[in-house]
């Protein structure tokens, strides 16, 4: 049962952690716009970084500090990404490819969400 516990609670992190990355490097091809979109995905990948410590979990949680500077590490690296891909578009890759953050962000979030049901809504046996 304890097993169990561990495995679903780390899920939960490996799965907001790809939306994070998602997230991140599409926040990095819209970070020189200055529009709206650009402040609410900013308002969105903070709140992405810090809440999901707070989440409910049976197992114990780890220190704070360093769970977050992970978080923070893998968003930095993530928008570097996010500005590296917005300038190779139009260059080492054809334009359409612009939209495939967005898409990717999505399927991860679909994924996460299903992940994150399933374990929640599965039968569990009486004791």
């Amino acid at each position: 049962m304890q097993n169990d516990t561990a495995l679903r609670d780390r899920n939960f992190s490996i799965d907001t952690t790809f939306v994070l990355f998602f997230l991140a490097v599409d926040f990095g091809t819209t970070l020189f716009s200055f529009g709206i979109d650009g402040v609410l995905s900013g308002i969105t990948l903070s709140m992405l970084i810090v809440l999901p410590y707070f989440v409910n979990t049976l197992s114990e949680k780890p220190d704070f500090t360093p769970w977050v500077f992970g978080r923070i590490v893998i968003s930095i690296f993530a928008i570097g990404l996010g500005i590296l891909f917005r300038q190779s578009l139009g260059v080492v890759l054809p334009e359409t490819f612009r939209f495939l953050p967005l898409t990717l962000l999505i399927v991860a979030a679909m994924t996460g969400c299903y992940i994150q049901f399933y374990s929640l809504l599965r039968f569990r046996l009486a004791k």
